[in-house]
């Protein structure tokens, strides 16, 4: 029996990291929201490792917090270890990682949910949607409160319809224990949308007080102080190390001996994963040759015995899973503390989305997350934050909010997800993001600050902050390139202790000096000159944008063709068969696509330059005979 539990502006279905960036983007847009999850104790769950950040990941990271999110002033607040990535490679690769407290994390973020304004967080089980006119309206729980909402954002995570397998035993869960969502796989089926499967992994979880870890390679935290939010003041943090080990050939042995029990080669999980984070068992099958693997031993809190055995992530059966973690280096006496695990999942097939992440055929339908065929906490929190702002524009009855390729690696992912066909749960890399010189992690906040202000997120505070370090990057850069150098003995000695060549005749600016490689912004400041006190984050910008200047201006130009195709709008509703000489494949795919400009139809998997060009003349076409019939 139904009864009303309630009327919302928005309603988000599910609490992990999707839902609550996409349950506090609403509520401090001004929408009345509620957060339903299937368990209060597991707001925010990190069912995996949990780490925020690395490779493509950081930046997501940084750039839902120049939105104005959450997941990187929570990291910062609960981290337990940073370290700065790839510093030996350019900036655009740069890659903050963090090792969070797993649950004083989770605490953290559901208490920023329970005392945000105009947000309600409640424990209900979802089983299915509410459609009234072709538009959604609400949902009913499986004790059948009903609750209206004017826009609704599916956040579920891995929890439609989940199957635990271990070996030969395989049961309906969710990750880390908990209950599945069931009815609403179904529900979304009854209103004709097309699902997928998908499966993904993780490793055991081993008792710390059965290590040796001097058996180990210490990995520590920076000594440098990071953190992934702008806001952020922290200037210190107590770390504790992560751990190296390797597997052996008696590790390969162990694993390669019992892989018919293994589901992944037995059949019983039929299912892809993804393919950038592999289960040993793949690894050990597809790269026969590789004598080792690492293995990293990381502590999933401050106080807890409980260490993730990262590069481990396995479904075999449990002995086997004890067997082969005892063979590793310090190892030896290891005790499992939680088995490894694979889970089948439902998944929204994302090309029933739009660039906004609402559902195309269902008015006030948005979904964020793994549901949408992704994997990782970073990608979640993403398109959790794109979806909750949409979902409140929505209801304002504003424009959607985009971003493209050009302006984030959030829209790099978007875009992906509902133009290319998915094969395996995606992943956000640095490779996939053709701009990346401009994408850079360190550069969130200038590239979409002003955006998220623009539409209401970003406060009146943080603005501030980001138009006064707009302006300091901008006076430092003109003070670099007007202050020459003069041609001294005290500048020449200088120069020779950085192992840089002398000044010419004329003498030189600073920012001439500051393009040469050898020289940082650091060495700058020990020239005899009067040199202003600014803040790291300014020095960073200042050199980066002078250094990498020719390469940045190269990337703009090669932005500004990418925008003119993206400003070749295509109709919706245009009728692709009355296109003369569009392959049928091509058709297939833009029908089902439905791309918005003719940018984003040529990166449709299937779709050639013959048939971009035979799109253009269509469209071409049409525009004249409608200027024709209004003459």
């Amino acid at each position: 029996m139904e009864y009303f539990a309630g009327k919302y502006d928005v309603l988000v279905v599910g609490a992990g990291h999707a839902g609550c960036e996409a349950g506090l983007a609403s509520a401090r847009m001004g929408c009345r929201t509620c957060v339903l999850t299937l368990n209060m104790d597991n707001v925010a769950l990190m069912p995996c490792n949990p780490a925020v950040g690395g490779p493509a990941k950081g930046h997501l990271v940084r750039e839902v917090d120049a939105l104005g999110g959450e997941i990187g002033l929570n990291t910062d607040r609960h981290s337990i270890q940073m370290r700065l990535l790839n510093t030996a490679k350019g900036p655009a690769v740069h890659a903050l990682r963090a090792q969070a407290d797993k649950k004083s994390y989770q605490a953290g973020m559901k208490q920023v949910l329970e005392r945000q304004p105009l947000l309600d967080l409640k424990q209900a089980t979802v089983e299915r949607l509410l459609v009234e006119k072709g538009k959604v309206c609400g949902a009913v729980t499986s004790t059948g409160a009903r609750f209206e909402a004017e826009a609704v954002v599916l956040t579920t995570g891995t929890y439609l319809k989940g199957r635990i397998v271990i070996g030969d035993l395989s049961f309906p869960g969710g990750p880390n224990g908990q209950f599945p969502s069931v009815g609403l796989s179904d529900s979304l089926i009854d209103l004709g949308l097309r699902l997928g499967r998908f499966k993904t992994g993780t490793p055991a979880r081993v008792d710390a007080g059965s290590i040796d870890f001097s058996r180990m390679i210490i990995q520590p935290g920076d000594d440098i102080t990071h953190n992934f939010s702008f806001m952020s003041d922290i200037d210190h943090r107590e770390q504790l190390p992560c751990w190296l080990t390797y597997t052996n050939e008696e590790t390969h042995r162990v694993i390669r001996e019992n892989l018919y029990r293994a589901p992944l080669y037995t059949g019983a999980i039929q299912s892809m994963g993804p393919r950038y984070c592999p289960s040993i068992e793949t690894k050990v099958v597809r790269f026969s040759d590789k004598p080792a693997h690492q293995v990293f031993i990381e502590p999933e809190g401050r106080n807890t015995s409980e260490m993730y055995v990262q590069g481990m992530s396995t479904s075999l059966p449990e002995d086997v899973q004890l067997a082969m973690l005892r063979t590793l280096p310090g190892l030896e006496k290891v005790e499992i503390m939680r088995v490894g695990y694979a889970i089948e999942y439902d998944y929204l097939i994302p090309a029933q989305l739009t660039l906004w992440l609402a559902v195309k055929e269902i008015p006030g339908l948005f979904a964020a997350g793994q549901i949408n065929g992704t994997s990782g906490y970073e990608e979640a929190a993403a398109q959790g934050i794109m979806a909750g702002i949409n979902a409140a524009l929505y209801v304002k009855g504003r424009e959607p909010f985009t971003l493209t390729r050009a302006d984030a690696y959030t829209g790099v992912m978007i875009d992906d997800l509902v133009t290319k066909e998915l094969d395996e749960p995606y992943r956000m890399l640095t490779s996939r993001a053709e701009y990346r010189l401009l994408l850079r992690q360190d550069n969130a906040d200038l590239r979409l600050t002003e955006k998220g202000y623009q539409i209401g997120l970003v406060t009146a505070e943080r603005y501030k902050m980001f138009e006064r370090k707009k302006t300091l990057v901008e006076e430092e850069k003109n003070r670099l390139e007007r202050t020459m150098v003069p041609v001294s003995g005290e500048v020449k000695k200088v120069l020779e202790q950085m192992k840089s060549a002398a000044l010419p005749q004329q003498g030189a600016s600073l920012a001439g000096l500051l393009r040469r490689p050898e020289i940082g912004y650091e060495q700058l400041l020990q020239l005899p000159l009067e040199h202003p006190e600014l803040p790291p984050e300014v020095r960073e910008q200042v050199e980066i944008q002078i250094k990498y200047e020719g390469y940045i201006k190269k990337q703009q130009a090669q932005v500004e063709r990418f925008r003119r195709m993206e400003e070749k709008k295509i109709p919706y509703d245009l009728d692709y068969s009355q296109a003369q000489g569009l392959s049928l494949e091509a058709r297939e795919k833009m029908e089902q696509v439905r791309p918005v400009s003719i940018g984003q139809a040529a990166r449709i998997a299937g779709v050639t330059p013959a048939d971009i060009s035979v799109l253009l003349i269509h469209l071409e076409q049409k525009r004249r005979r409608q200027t024709t019939r209004q003459d």
